[in-house]
C-alpha cells in the first residue's frame, strides 16, 4: 500500500499544486525536477485509484436504489 493512499484526495491535489509550483521555479535542479516529477506521478495514480474507488461505491449505491 502506498503511503499516500491514506491521504484525502484534496490533500493529494494540494501536494500536486505545490509540486507544479516548485517545478516551475527557475532555481530547481534537474535532479530535483525528476524527483518531483516521480512524486507527482505517484500522487496522480493515487488520485485515480481513489476516484475509481468512489465511482465503484456510487455505482453500488445507484444499483441499490434501482432495485428498491
Amino acid at each position: 500500500m502506498n503511503n499516500t493512499e491514506n491521504v484525502g484526495i484534496e490533500d493529494n491535489f494540494e501536494q500536486l499544486e505545490d509540486i507544479i509550483s516548485k517545478m516551475q521555479s527557475d532555481r530547481i535542479t534537474l535532479e530535483q525536477s525528476f524527483e518531483l516529477y516521480n512524486k507527482g506521478l505517484s500522487l496522480v495514480q493515487d488520485c485515480n485509484n481513489q476516484i475509481d474507488k468512489i465511482e465503484k461505491q456510487i455505482k453500488i449505491i445507484e444499483e441499490g436504489n434501482i432495485n428498491e
